[in-house]
């Protein structure tokens, strides 16, 4: 059994995630447009068509933008929890029924043979959350949009091997950049964005739990540089006595192209 974990784009300006196990094939949000969506696909190999259902993290532009034509020009089943469905339906209006999957947050569900455990983020949405995905043994998580460090989404991510995990912002690049003062706090509030330095720390928790790859992902395009975020990250684990490359593997989530599909067999990551 293999599960794969590729982000099509992650970032300010859109977010949509790709996975599969077995003949299950997912997508985490479509917040470029569903040409986007379809051509990053297309790039991996996939047909927009055989994706069973997309899974929406919350409600912020970022994360739905194709949502709406991707549903109905191929009618594909969409699952979020009430408060996120709330908000979409605010922007959103066309969506068709058929097409509506809610479900209750930290309440399991299946798609196919793949487990869904959906998780509360802190953020400053509706009802947010992160989603953890087992199959056979295997297991990866996406935890994107979170404010803070809680204990609540460790747990649920804590024991994946695999993790698309964010890394939005230096702190300092924020206090000195150019943002309003409103904004600024927004980011580095507890329900706004996970800088670098956090994520670093959450990141030593989890390889102790069995991590053994991470996209570090939705790096901002003022606020954070992926040499920067790749350097932090990878510091602290060299520091806490970790080898990047043999016990985890580190990579960057590219914003506007697809980044590297990861694969999961067992015990075994690779990178295709």
């Amino acid at each position: 059994m293999r599960l794969t974990l590729c982000p099509l784009f992650s970032g300010s300006s859109g977010n949509s995630i790709y996975l599969s196990c077995g003949n299950v094939r997912l997508l985490v949000d479509a917040g470029m447009s569903a040409a986007r969506v379809e051509a990053g696909l297309r790039e991996i190999g996939v047909d927009v068509r055989d994706i069973d259902a997309i899974l929406v993290t919350h409600e912020h532009i970022d994360h739905v933008r194709g949502l709406g034509v991707l549903c109905r020009k191929y009618g594909l089943p969409v699952y979020a929890n009430a408060g996120t469905w709330d908000g979409i339906l605010l922007r959103e209006s066309g969506i068709p029924l058929r097409c509506v999957r809610t479900f209750d947050t930290l309440e399991d569900f299946y798609i196919g043979g793949v487990n869904v455990h959906p998780f509360p983020i802190p953020h400053d949405a509706r009802e947010p959350v992160g989603y953890s995905f087992s199959c056979r043994g295997l297991r990866c998580a996406v935890a994107t949009d979170i404010g803070h460090i809680s204990e609540a989404w460790m747990d649920a991510v804590t024991g994946c091997q695999a993790l698309v995990l964010e890394a939005n912002h230096d702190v300092d690049m924020v206090n000195r950049g150019p943002y309003p003062a409103h904004l600024k706090h927004r980011i580095l509030g507890r329900n706004g964005h996970l800088n670098n330095e956090d994520c670093a720390r959450a990141l030593l928790r989890l390889v102790k739990a069995g991590t053994r790859a991470v996209f570090l992902s939705h790096l901002s395009q003022d606020n954070n540089l992926p040499e920067l975020a790749y350097n932090t990250v990878c510091g602290a684990l060299h520091e806490a006595g970790y080898d990047v490359g043999t016990d985890i593997r580190v990579s960057v989530s590219r914003r506007d192209r697809v980044s590297d599909m990861l694969v999961l067999e067992s015990d075994d990551v690779q990178a295709v």
